[in-house]
Order: C-alpha cells, then structure tokens, then sequence
C-alpha cells in the first residue's frame, strides 16, 4: 500500500479539506455520536475549519489522526480516526462515525480494514482499542468481524441522557509486530 493512496475499491481514505466543513460539522455534533464518545460540548464550524487548516495530519506530531471516509459515488460518507494517541506505547483508540443513510452496507467495514492496515503497516502502531456502549451492537459487531476482541466491560462508564451505560473495551494487536 502507498502512503499517499489509502484505497480499495469505491472507498478512499484522505485528509481533511475546507470543502469536507459542513459534512465534518454534521458528524461531529450529531446526536448519535454524542453517547460514544468523551466530547462534552458541540464543534463551532471555526473550530473544525482551524483543524483542517492547522493539522499537520502526522499521528506523531498532533497525537491524532483524522481522515475523511470518502465513496467514490458518493463523496464524503464518514470520519475514522485516532485519538489518545500513546506514543512510547505506540497505542490508540480509534473511532469511527458514517452517515446514517451509508450504515450497514460494508463502508465502515472496508475504512476500518483501511485506516487498521494503515496504523500498522506504515505507522508500526502496537495495537488499537476502543470504547463502545454495550447497548450499540452494530458497532461490537462491527469492530468484531475485523477481528477486534472484547477484553472487559467497564460499568456506567458512559453518561448518556441522564443514565449511566457500560461500555465494552475492544482491542486489536498487530500480529506484524510480533
């Protein structure tokens, strides 16, 4: 795999441009989202817009790595991306969000299956984890078929709507690495 081209098929992962703004907006600040993860206020479209022109989109430089999910007959479909980034442990959680209208029909499969060859691949990464509500079994079942494994369940881990919900951690270790 090159380092420029992240590609199979119709999907494509890339950097963030000015023109993915509103589609950054709209998935950052949806309500769906808002449960998964440890974000505890919206985006401002300023905000996204000095992301995508101050990031470096280096894993190692800004401890993070966002790139847009795009289909090739139907533009920017998703984000996917690193976040906690551990450098000397060479880990991070990695989170995925599609467009609702694109869910379930292999999108998040093959840029999961993408961004993981990436992070291992090119970047030597050790191993990737996520956090997912118990209750999002799309989403268990998802990082499962690629291979991610359920390592613990962590108990009214996230605050959602007034309830506190567990939250499965799933793992995955480079097998190249070893």
């Amino acid at each position: 795999m090159e380092k420029e081209l992240i590609q199979a098929g119709k999907i494509k992962l890339r950097a963030p441009e000015s023109e993915d703004l509103e589609v950054m907006f709209y998935l950052e600040n949806g309500d769906d989202s808002w449960g998964e993860g440890m974000v505890t206020g919206p985006y401002s479209r300023y905000q996204l817009k000095k992301y995508i022109e101050e990031n470096q989109n280096d894993l190692f430089s800004d401890r993070q790595l966002r790139l847009m999910i795009e289909h090739e007959d139907f533009g920017t479909v998703g984000i996917i991306d690193i976040c906690a980034f551990e450098p000397r442990h060479m880990h991070g959680e990695i989170g995925i969000v599609v467009r609702r209208e694109f869910r379930r029909c292999g999108i998040a499969r093959t840029a999961l299956n993408l961004f993981e060859q990436h992070c291992f691949r090119v970047l030597g990464l050790h191993q990737l984890y996520a956090y997912i509500r118990k209750e999002n079994t799309a989403c268990l079942h998802l990082f499962a078929s690629a291979g991610y494994e359920r390592v613990g369940i962590l108990r009214s881990w996230f605050y959602v709507k007034n309830n506190f919900q567990d939250v499965c951690l799933v793992q995955k270790i480079n097998k190249l690495a070893e």
